[in-house]
């Protein structure tokens, strides 16, 4: 067996042009952890935000970064190998995980690799009705709005606010979904309908058939009416965009309504929250093997679905990113990874 894979890797902050295919170490499982051959990989924001060395954090929350580093969270693939303590899974079973999230913000997940080492309370079996694309594509996005929406899944402090986040009940609820096309507001659009509640969809005007199939049962195109503006008494609001300008749709919550922004930073709206009745609730989302286990047959039976925008080989890493920076993104880009021996 083979010491060695190939993986992208960066030994310095940069651009896409940093994301270096190249050979490495292949990982040897330790106490606790499965060895999985890749079939593919989904890409996320933490993703270019570690490539980028995370400039949009504040300096104290910057991990430090001993190079070279992979990186990469969402894997699909199928078990190799395992350590003598760990059980439930067994070489050859098909699987998906999102790898050390958050704790691997520093480079330590590695999955955009031929193999990768994760711990098996991250691990689940892929759902048997998609394929290994779409279950890449999954981990990330289904967990932060499963975990925002249904359930928090862990009692870990939340380091973005003092409180836990808190779900809010949805059946019967008006809830308006910003970036609604995105990673993670294609998915939140999904999971709110399944729930029972009244959904309205808030992207470009591409995007109205997409999301309308989805569940949507209103849309509203941004390039033409500012989702502000027209949309009144809503009992919640993920706003899958977030950031400072996330505030703006505290005027469309009724008293007792709540706010989810899935990225928080650079905002600070509680006092006007507080004026208003409104809760602004937030969490960093977080591995959960378990939680993976239990959404896999709403993806298997096809109640939520993972669009994937575009595919990319694990060695076109850079252009995947490259589309990223483009935008407009319509579900998730994907790293196909095709083994071969290294060089």
């Amino acid at each position: 067996m083979s010491t060695m894979m190939k993986a992208v890797r960066l030994h310095a902050f940069g651009s896409p042009g940093v994301l270096v295919y190249e050979d490495a170490p292949r990982p040897v499982p330790q106490a606790g952890e499965v060895l999985v051959r890749v079939h593919a990989v989904g890409l996320n924001p933490p993703d270019w935000y570690l490539r980028e060395g995370y400039r949009m954090l504040p300096p104290e929350w910057q991990p430090r970064v001993t190079f070279p580093i992979i990186p990469g969270t969402d894997i699909s693939g199928v078990v190799e190998a395992a350590a003598d303590d760990v059980q439930g899974f067994a070489i050859g079973d098909e699987v998906y995980a999102m790898v050390r999230f958050p704790a691997g913000l520093a480079g330590e997940s590695r999955a955009y690799a031929e193999y990768v080492a994760i711990p098996a309370s991250e691990l689940a079996r892929k759902p048997a009705g998609i394929d290994h694309e779409h279950a890449a594509a999954t981990p990330m996005s289904v967990l932060t709005a499963w975990q925002f929406l249904i359930d928090l899944g862990h009692e870990e402090p939340n380091p973005l606010q003092p409180h836990q986040h808190v779900p809010v009940p949805l059946a019967g609820k008006t809830v308006l979904v910003n970036g609604a096309a995105g990673g993670v507001g294609h998915l939140v659009v999904q999971l709110a309908k399944w729930r029972g509640a009244r959904v309205i969809a808030v992207a470009s005007g591409s995007n109205e058939a997409f999301l309308r199939d989805l569940g949507a049962d209103d849309f509203i195109d941004y390039s033409k009416t500012a989702a502000e503006d027209v949309a009144r008494d809503l009992d919640l609001v993920v706003d899958a965009v977030g950031g400072p300008k996330t505030g703006r749709f505290l005027p469309t919550l009724k008293r007792g309504g709540a706010l989810f922004p899935i990225f928080p930073l650079g905002f600070d709206g509680s006092d006007e929250a507080r004026k208003r009745g409104v809760t602004i609730s937030t969490t960093q989302v977080r591995s959960n093997g378990a939680q993976l286990a239990e959404i896999a047959p709403l993806l298997n039976d096809g109640t939520i679905r993972i669009a994937i925008d575009s595919r990319f080989s694990l060695v076109e890493a850079a252009k995947a990113h490259e589309r990223a920076a483009a935008g407009h993104i319509r579900g998730k880009i994907v790293l196909t990874v095709e083994h071969g021996q290294p060089s």
